[in-house]
């Protein structure tokens, strides 16, 4: 079903409000020129990272739209939320009414909410219901951890049981008199897209705010072509203009010079939902994988750090008896006397130490293997067999991948030290479990056991690789920032096993990175020093 241009139009005043009444019930008023409604939406849920609301009477036989809303603060896209609800619920210039869902700040430079908010719009003449999922604006701060709850939000929201899991535009929000992407632009969209996964890409709308004109001016068709290709490689972009001037008109004089500019408005979204409602959704089972992925990757670079550093103190330690043992020229006769001071490895719970954020204190930890699963944790969860490291109840991090009844959830991480400690013969009978009357014996186990702690080593760089590749080659966007934060860190690892294919692979994803990210670096590397990451 399309919407028609005069479908609303022929209504009253008094016959839309009659066929609004349970929408307008408790909502507040102002009286004007223009009787401005900030509605009283039912909540259905509200957490610190997802808020889902309902305007209007639940209707499940009608199909139902899904769109997603993204874009950087300040470039209209509340104002514009409310406009659809506007058109969808039939308001027509001619009404004298304009509806709010969301309140518009005076200051709209900085987002209004940190959580993800669903609207399920019902409106009584639309032909479907439409379900519109606002994100919050990306870039309010140089803080990188207020961007990354959006993806703890959505993967929440796509994993959980009655939650989305299919959608069918992701409608990116674009200022109309921005004629480049400036730094902040890129690094934003940069975000939003490495939260898709590839096979959304034909299912991205451009929307353009605060642009008057129904077809797109030259300038904003060079700025996709130009500055938005780099991004996602397609073919055709589909995009949309509208004007955010609707809630402007308060004065009587000036009602009359907004008309043209209100109907501009109403035919584009008109084009919008007709466009829509001819989409098929897509399911977001890859675009929730690399979410998943992102976390895991987050997760196995923070337990892989800990587990070489553990690697490497045992490996210290074994290679300081080594020592030890090289200066006793007769050990057979002296093993009795044999005593050497080393530096013994061990791992200790300590309070988490992260002021910047509340939801950084908490940690996932496996009591059994005394390693930290998952830092920054999943906060959110109360049954750990919804962490993102866990699949099918068991971990997929420790390195016992224990059940998730092993694991626990609080404000401790394991830290790996060391204490000095006397070794004596009886301390190596007892750790070998065998006599160690012959030196060469002895030596040739301790060699070996360095060796394994290198394979080890070895292992755990690998795994981590295949976790970050695996990443690249599912997610929409391969060089975002937050992937950034890893790969110092992994190019150093992955150096040390003399891979240098993936070596430059990894260089070459840096450099890119570098390139388009520019001073975000240098913050993300300040931010990586406070998380120890």
């Amino acid at each position: 079903m399309a919407y028609s241009k005069s479908k609303w139009s022929e209504k009253t005043d008094t016959q839309l409000k009659s066929e609004l009444t349970e929408i307008l019930r408790n909502s507040k008023s102002t009286d004007g020129p223009t009787m401005k409604y900030i509605l009283n939406p039912t909540v259905l849920t509200e957490g610190d990272l997802i808020r889902r609301e309902r305007i209007g009477q639940k209707n499940e036989d009608k199909p139902r739209k899904i769109i997603l809303m993204v874009g950087e603060t300040g470039t209209g896209k509340s104002t514009l939320i409310n406009a659809m609800v506007n058109y969808i619920m039939g308001v027509r210039w001619e009404h004298k009414m304009w509806l709010e869902v969301t309140e518009i700040p005076e200051d709209q430079t900085e987002s209004q909410t940190k959580a993800v908010t669903v609207y399920e719009v019902n409106a009584p003449s639309s032909p479907f219901v439409l379900t519109v999922i606002d994100t919050p604006g990306f870039g309010d701060t140089e803080v990188f951890d207020e961007d990354k709850r959006v993806s703890e939000a959505l993967q929440q929201l796509f994993k959980s049981e009655d939650g989305i899991h299919e959608i069918h535009a992701v409608c990116i929000v674009l200022k109309g008199s921005d004629v480049r992407l400036h730094a902040r632009q890129c690094y934003i969209l940069d975000e939003i897209l490495s939260l898709f996964g590839k096979d959304i890409e034909k299912h991205i709308l451009l929307l353009f705010t605060h642009q008057e004109k129904q077809i797109l001016p030259k300038r904003i068709m060079n700025f996709i072509k130009e500055s938005f290709n780099k991004y996602v490689k397609n073919d055709e972009y589909v995009s949309f203009s509208f004007d955010n001037c609707q809630s402007d008109y308060i004065d009587q004089e000036d009602r009359e010079s907004y008309k043209t500019s209100w109907n501009n408005g109403v035919e584009n979204f008109r084009k919008f939902f007709n466009y829509v409602n001819e989409i098929n959704p897509k399911s977001l089972h890859m675009t929730e994988g690399v979410l998943r992925a992102r976390k895991q990757l987050d997760a196995s670079v923070g337990n892989l750090r800990d587990r070489i550093r553990w690697a490497e103190l045992k490996k210290q330690e074994l290679e300081q008896t080594k020592t030890a043992l090289d200066k006793f020229e007769n050990y057979k006769e002296e093993q009795n006397n044999f005593q050497c001071v080393v530096d013994e490895p061990y791992k200790e719970a300590v309070p988490i130490n992260a002021s910047w954020m509340e939801w950084s204190k908490k940690a996932t930890r496996c009591k059994v293997c005394e390693e930290n699963c998952h830092y920054p944790g999943c906060w959110w969860v109360r049954d750990l067999s919804w962490c993102s490291v866990m699949d099918e109840g068991k971990c997929t991090v420790c390195t016992g991948r224990c059940h998730y009844t092993k694991h626990v959830k609080d404000s401790k991480i394991y830290v790996p030290k060391t204490r000095k400690v006397t070794k004596t013969n009886d301390n190596l009978k007892e750790q070998y479990e065998e006599k160690v009357g012959e030196k060469k014996s002895l030596m040739a186990k301790i060699e070996k056991d360095i060796q394994q702690m290198e394979a080890e080593k070895i292992r755990l760089v690998e795994e981590c690789y295949q976790c970050f590749d695996k990443l690249m080659e599912t997610a929409l966007k391969s060089t975002s920032i937050s992937s950034f934060i890893h790969l110092d860190f992994m190019i150093e690892k992955v150096k040390e096993t003399g891979n240098q294919a993936r070596v430059q692979k990894l260089e070459e994803l840096k450099r890119r990175a570098t390139e388009e990210h520019g001073g975000k670096v240098e913050r993300l590397h300040a931010y990586t020093r406070q998380m120890k990451i």
